[in-house]
């Protein structure tokens, strides 16, 4: 059946030949490399061609030059699918409405309850609290350049303006006593992954600051557009996000930068590469965290930390000099989620992409439509056991109960489409990298960590046909995927968020970092889909399972992945999860032991206060990131910030104040 549906550069609708449905896992044979074995590897093979060449081939990124049927079929170089709208003119302003659902807070006594965008709004309406004392009490826990010692939260942010924090705060409580508000976002604090252009800012992308390179030395000089969107809403930008350097892993390690908590076990990994936002949405510091997501970097820090994310369609809120990356946002409940979504996915009418897209409309309530979650048997078992046991648990709730009906499916080219998603991941990064130095090809690699050496000169080496290879495979998944789709309508499918529940962390990683190439191809064992394809999927938490080490559950994502311009289907699918969690897992949401509640500091009157106690400076109105002390952006790394945690290993304790009670952290 055709779909009724209308998009540009849609691949068609063709199933797969049976050859390419056969799932063949293989074992990924990369060598994980730690400490000084890390050094002399990762020196050897940046300054090796040969060696980089070894790395690629080893990797297995050859591999899919090999895969047959590929002949004659198209070469798909970008996955931007438009849903069009129907003779309506799209405009800048063009949103569903915010309804009364998704400003009404959660009820106060639910487990696991976290702050989000309505408890804010409905605390400011009440006169309870300003959003200039919120921004009061949070700007001491999220800067780097407290003294003596720097908030055990800081590690997830790297820099911020005062000034502009505080006056968009003072701006919007001014319109709340005015009776003004500009809607359910006024004065609601968020952040901004560092990989992202804010302007005023550097991108630092988690690099280490080198003064001598001009990238360094050059601030945005605009906004990207869904940061414009949430700021125009009146949501405050506390400032910009840690993360996994350049975002070439899915650990959120950074050796440079520090490495943000996962506040459910902070003996894990946070997840990467939008570390920060994982980690600051799931220790309670902001509702809403925008991150950029090529391969799950939206949805695994999410995943590992208990939150929320959603990576949308391609090109949907803004477009990235790439054919995986797309921007979304984490958040603390699904409401939020939406909230986040609606706003900056605006169309943008003076861009030739963003311009064209039709609104994502919620999803048919009536009784006769089906719902159908589609499961591809063979590759969801690749899961380890407790995480399988969390995924039938939901997919039992969600049947038995909300009606939704489960077919099997088969996917092409699982193996092959995921060391091609890989392969063009890795070959992108390079060329950004070379782009960001100076120096030549000769030298670009010198601004990155290790391991991160290693990947992008690894990348560098793709040859044009394998390259081209890529293409096709993406063609062939994306006209499945259509084939899908038609003849299942408003198909989900759903998968584990990551196979595993968590990457725990090894001692000494801090120092270097490390890779692990195994680990990380297995993290992005579902995700990858969704950004070679360029389709939306969300993930959401759906339980929890003991850890390995270290204290805390470990919480379990769930994924689920639409049709081009289908948001709105996977924000109900959020919605219908989030109910299963809240309302019938064992114990329900599990809020992490460190969780900090902004709004209690604030409404505690604890702002200024607070923010004097710990040192701050009210004068610095300039980046505090990696080594600055001064308010601007300096040489070096975590190494000039003594105070600033190095590790989230149980190495060290520090005692700080949250919510009026004494916590221990695990720093």
């Amino acid at each position: 059946m055709a779909s009724a549906k209308r998009f540009a550069n849609y691949p068609g609708a063709k199933e797969a030949p049976a050859a390419a449905l056969e799932y063949k896992p293989e074992e990924d044979k990369n060598p994980a490399l730690r400490g000084l074995a890390l050094v002399v590897v990762a020196t050897a093979i940046a300054n090796s061609t040969w060696l980089q060449k070894w790395l690629w081939s080893n990797a297995k990124l050859g591999q899919p030059k090999l895969t047959p049927g590929l002949a004659g079929v198209v070469r798909r170089m970008h996955p931007n699918v438009i849903p069009l709208a129907d003779g309506t003119v799209q405009t800048s302003s063009s949103m569903l409405e915010l309804g009364a659902e998704l400003r009404t807070p959660q009820p106060t006594n639910l487990a696991g309850r976290f702050n989000s965008v309505a408890d804010y709004h409905e605390a400011y309406r009440s006169g309870e609290v300003t959003p200039l004392q919120v921004a009061e009490a949070l700007l001491p826990l999220i800067r780097r350049d407290i003294k003596p010692e720097p908030s055990k939260y800081a590690v997830a942010w790297l820099q911020t303006n005062v000034d502009e924090v505080l006056a968009a705060a003072k701006a919007s409580t001014e319109r709340w006593a005015a009776g003004k508000p500009l809607g359910v976002l006024d004065g609601v604090p968020f952040g901004v992954k560092d990989d992202l252009e804010v302007k005023g800012f550097v991108s630092t992308m988690g690099m280490k600051v080198n003064k001598s390179e001009p990238y360094f030395n050059t601030p945005q000089t605009e906004t990207v557009w869904p940061v414009q969107k949430l700021q125009e809403a009146g949501g405050i930008m506390m400032g910009k996000m840690n993360q996994h350097e350049v975002g070439m892993d899915t650990t959120g390690c950074n050796p440079t930068t520090g490495t943000a908590v996962n506040w459910a076990n902070p003996s894990y990994y946070p997840g990467g590469s939008s570390s920060g936002a994982g980690s600051a949405v799931s220790g309670g510091l902001v509702p809403i965290a925008i991150g950029t997501d090529a391969g799950g970097s939206i949805r695994i820090p999410p995943a590992f930390c208990g939150v929320y994310g959603l990576k949308p369609t391609h090109n949907r809120t803004c477009t990235r000099a790439s054919t995986m990356c797309v921007v979304g946002p984490a958040c603390a409940t699904a409401a939020d989620l939406a909230i986040a979504y609606r706003i900056m996915a605006q169309p943008n009418p003076s861009h030739p992409d963003q311009g064209h897209f039709a609104l994502s409309v919620p999803p048919s309530s009536s009784p006769s439509q089906k719902k159908y979650l589609g499961i591809c048997r063979e590759w969801v078992a690749r899961s380890d056991a407790d995480v399988l046991a969390v995924f039938d648990k939901a997919v039992h709730y969600l049947t038995s109960t909300l009606g939704y009906e489960t077919v099997d499916i088969k996917l092409p080219y699982l193996r092959e489409g995921k060391l091609a998603h890989a392969g063009t991941c890795v070959t992108e990064a390079a060329d950004d990298a070379k782009a960001r130095s100076s120096r030549g090809a000769a030298n670009y690699l010198s601004l990155l960590s290790l391991p991160n050496r290693m990947l992008v000169g690894a990348g560098a080496q793709t040859p044009a046909a394998d390259y081209l290879k890529y293409t096709q495979i993406r063609q062939v998944i994306m006209s499945h995927l259509a084939f899908l789709y038609e003849k299942y309508p408003d198909l989900l499918i759903l998968t584990p968020t990551t196979p595993l529940a968590g990457m725990p962390i090894h001692p000494g990683d801090q120092k270097y970092g490390f890779s692990d190439g195994n680990n990380a191809l297995k993290s992005m064992t579902y995700v990858w889909l969704a950004n070679s394809s360029g389709c939306p999927a969300v993930s959401c938490p759906a339980g929890f399972v003991e850890p390995a080490q270290g204290d805390g559950r470990l919480p379990v994502g769930l994924m689920a992945m639409a049709e081009w311009g289908a948001e709105e289907q996977l924000l109900a699918f959020a919605r219908d999860t989030e109910t299963y969690l809240n309302e019938t897992y064992p114990g329900g949401r599990v809020r992490p032991a460190q969780w900090a509640d902004v709004l209690g500091l604030a409404k505690a009157g604890k702002g200024t206060a607070t923010a004097t106690a710990m040192g701050a400076n009210p004068n610095n109105t300039a980046a505090a990131t990696a080594g600055n002390t001064n308010g601007k952006l300096e040489e070096g790394g975590m190494g000039q910030l003594g105070s600033v945690p190095k590790t989230t290993t149980a190495a060290a304790t520090t005692t700080t104040t949250v919510t009026g009670t004494t916590e221990t952290s695990d720093l």
